[in-house]
């Protein structure tokens, strides 16, 4: 692959649509983000309220969504609110409908949440609205997202396209390409995959062989890469749909003993981060979900203050490669382990 300074970054715009999707840790992580819930703030919107936030996660631990988390507890200190973040340990509406169940229960001001599903999560979201709960969609959204005051994500779409354009670039012959992506049904992945599967038909040089899931096991998507590389082994691209996804698909080309393949993930977490470094995944698209964490915190305020919410809101990304990734924009899109 072609080396060259990459950089894509799409600033925010408020639009009209609706997509998104994620899953959850049954783990409690206490967020406090600028003391008790009485405590108050120092006179910013919502700081002389002490607002309570909930922050329920698509899946505890991962680095895509401690990065959010530590946005989150940014903004909400900064306006003097307290956080509360619950997540599953795995990306299972199953697991996430019983969190979203107990926050409910405990009636916090405000609840920023990834959903697992598009529709199995639309209850318990819905039921969050209907007790007075200011819902924000981060990340992921529902099929009908009416109850969400705001709708906060990536443009999924458009990075499934960049990374089509990166498999392009390195193989300007053309080939056979493969989507690996979660499960279907959730709206960040499957966008991610459709604006891929757009990009590649509109180049009849290569040829799309669909999509497979690996269900968030790093494991299952070495086994999927492993098997399709068995069928066809001229695959000259891999996009991996999210990190564990990349994880797997990298292990798996390994495994497989091929050279000459380019795989780009979705997402920059430090493992992510050194395959890029070492040369085993040739580019990364990293979301930016520090800023969704902040954004969905002052759209959280906003509607608890009576101020105008905007219905969706779409973040960049940045595309990462071994010449970028030690830059200072290369830097500051790769994902967090902790706050600090």
């Amino acid at each position: 692959m072609k080396k060259r300074m990459y950089i894509m970054q799409w600033k925010k715009t408020a639009v009209t649509a609706a997509a998104l999707g994620a899953a959850f840790s049954l783990t409690l992580v206490g967020c406090s983000s600028g003391g008790d819930s009485g405590s108050g703030g120092d006179g910013d919107s919502g700081g002389d309220k002490g607002y309570k936030i909930a922050f329920v996660p698509g899946v505890a631990g991962d680095e895509f969504y401690v990065t959010m988390g530590c946005g989150i507890q940014e903004a909400a200190k900064a306006a003097g609110a307290t956080v509360e973040e619950q997540g599953p340990q795995k990306f299972d509406p199953s697991l996430q409908k019983p969190i979203v169940d107990s926050v409910v229960a405990s009636k916090p001001d405000a609840l920023l949440v990834a959903p697992t599903d598009v529709k199995a999560m639309q209850a318990p979201i819905k039921a969050a609205a209907d007790a007075g709960i200011k819902v924000v969609l981060v990340d992921t959204t529902l099929d009908d997202p009416s109850a969400a005051v705001s709708q906060i994500s990536s443009d999924n779409k458009g990075g499934g396209a960049a990374a089509f354009e990166a498999i392009q670039e390195a193989h300007p012959e053309g080939g056979k390409v493969l989507v690996v992506s979660v499960d279907p049904g959730i709206s960040t992945t499957d966008a991610r995959a459709e604006g891929f599967q757009e990009a590649a038909e509109a180049d009849s040089k290569f040829e799309f062989l669909g999509v497979q899931y690996s269900h968030n096991q790093p494991a299952t998507a070495a086994q999927i890469v492993t098997a399709a590389l068995q069928k066809d082994p001229d695959i000259v691209g891999i996009f991996a749909a999210n990190l564990f996804a990349a994880e797997g698909t990298a292990t798996g080309v390994k495994q497989a003993g091929k050279e000459g393949i380019t795989i780009v993930g979705f997402d920059a977490g430090p493992d992510q981060v050194k395959q890029l470094e070492d040369g085993v995944v040739q580019a990364l698209v990293a979301q930016q979900p520090g800023t969704i964490g902040k954004d969905g915190v002052e759209q959280a305020i906003a509607a608890l203050e009576g101020e105008k919410t905007e219905e969706k809101i779409q973040t960049g990304f940045t595309i990462l490669t071994q010449d970028n990734i030690d830059t200072d924009e290369g830097k500051a899109a790769a994902y967090q382990s902790s706050c600090g």
